[in-house]
């Protein structure tokens, strides 16, 4: 049998798929996705054209269908919103996860939410409104409060009957919390510890008390990386009053690091994706977002013009300056964004501590150095061969090394200087780094040229 990897198989179904249904042939349809994992299906369906959607949405049965939903992306889910009819929507709404059903209303105009909200269950309605209490991107708004809780004075006998009551009903059970009758977390066990227990014995003495958990207001970034930190499968969220309110799973950080992730690219490239999927954003506001930052790096770029204004008469006395400008801004921009990256990246996944900074700083600093210098020698060569003239070549290669250090130490100690402010180092990226070198580079390169030709 021929192996497929999964994109492969996922193209395949969805090939078949849209075929089967431009042919009207629902029961085909029906029967190719019959053995397809649920995430595979959200995905086949998503990549259908939207007036199909809703129709092959509809081939699945209601089980199926309430884990597909949850599997759609979020521009889809809204599609389907749209097209149903108010019980199918209902339904799928009341049987989602509290987590899922909170991200899902996350994403849909007020309007519809207020709707959604109104035909839930009280008990549903309940749980959806404590999530969406919290503050976006926390614990609180991402966790589920479908988590199995026990009291320390039952037997492990006891514990595994009210397991097999409630696992349905319930997120996870691979960790069993315990709680004292305030609701507040004392203890935790992993199922395999529950099962390897004698039946005599109570859950009091056989759980663990040191519980690594997080609080409702910790951001989702921190969330993500303790849970990856300690290996979790899911992670306790305490209130206030140190009560057991919900878990967050893995598969919420993953989705979370997935975010966190395209955020800081996003940033580092001087685009704003406020959140949304920045291929499905309407493009007037892609232009918004976008024009920001470039109006910004477009007024500091005429600082650049200002410095080449000021030393013309430089330029005028020996032209062959003028050929090099590009060159040397170019070089101190990619060497700048090069350390302002591993910096950014390294803060963000705690491989750097903002103690380490001046230790940091003085490592590129060193590295400026010796990329300045190996850079310069090859500039003075390549510029005295091209202009005959050996000062404006040593004035080049000298200026290509002070602008090498500046641009080092500047992309790693920016990000440092963002976050000790309490901004997001990612803001400190590639563009911001680029323009402050090129102004800085000009400047450096033009005074280094009237002091060595004597000008």
């Amino acid at each position: 049998m021929q192996s497929r990897t999964r994109q492969e198989l996922q193209d395949l179904v969805r090939q078949q798929l849209q075929v089967l249904m431009e042919q009207k042939n629902y029961q085909g349809a029906k029967a190719l996705l019959v053995p397809v994992q649920l995430a595979d299906i959200a995905e086949s369906i998503g990549g259908l054209p939207e007036a199909t959607q809703a129709i092959a949405f509809r081939l699945l049965s209601k089980e199926e269908a309430i884990e597909v939903f949850e599997y759609l992306d979020p521009s889809v889910q809204q599609t389907l919103i749209e097209d149903f009819k108010r019980q199918d929507v209902q339904e799928i709404v009341e049987n989602m996860s509290p987590d899922d059903r909170a991200r899902l209303f996350d994403e849909l105009p007020a309007k519809v939410v207020r709707r959604l909200l109104q035909q839930l269950s009280p008990a549903e309605r309940d749980a959806t409104a404590l999530l969406l209490g919290y503050a976006p991107n926390t614990a609180g708004r991402i966790m589920t409060p479908e988590y199995l809780s026990l009291k320390e004075n039952i037997t492990t006998t006891q514990a595994l009957e009210q397991i097999r009551s409630l696992a349905n009903l319930r997120e996870t059970i691979y960790y069993i919390y315990v709680t004292d009758d305030a609701r507040r977390l004392t203890g935790i066990l992993s199922l395999r510890d529950l099962i390897l227990a004698q039946p005599h014995q109570t859950i009091g003495s056989i759980m663990t008390r040191d519980v690594v958990f997080v609080h409702t207001d910790t951001d989702q970034e921190e969330v993500a990386r303790t849970i990856q930190h300690y290996d979790f499968v899911a992670i306790p969220v305490v209130d206030a009053e140190q009560r057991l309110v919900g878990i967050v799973t893995v598969d919420d950080v993953l989705d979370i690091l997935e975010q966190e992730t395209t955020e800081d690219i996003y940033k580092l490239g001087g685009v704003e994706s406020g959140g949304d999927n920045y291929f499905q954003t309407n493009l007037f506001t892609v232009a918004r977002r976008r024009v920001v930052w470039l109006l910004i790096l477009l007024i500091t770029n005429s600082a650049t013009a200002a410095v080449i204004t000021n030393q013309e008469n430089v330029l005028q006395k020996v032209v062959a300056l003028t050929a090099f400008i590009p060159l040397l801004i170019g070089t101190g921009g990619n060497v700048g964004a090069q350390s302002s990256t591993v910096v950014i990246r390294g803060l963000n996944t705690e491989d750097v501590r903002p103690h380490q900074a001046l230790d940091i700083v003085r490592r590129e600093a060193i590295a400026g150095i010796l990329l300045g210098a190996m850079l310069g020698t090859v500039v003075i060569l390549w510029a005295y061969f091209l202009q005959g003239n050996f000062f404006v070549a040593l004035a080049v290669g000298l200026s290509l090394l002070s602008i090498c250090v500046l641009a080092s130490v500047s992309g790693s100690a920016l990000p440092f200087i963002f976050r000790a402010m309490g901004l997001d180092p990612a803001l400190m990226s590639a563009p911001f780094i680029t323009t402050a070198v090129d102004v800085l580079g000009v400047l450096i390169y033009l005074n280094l040229a009237r002091l060595i030709l004597g000008l």
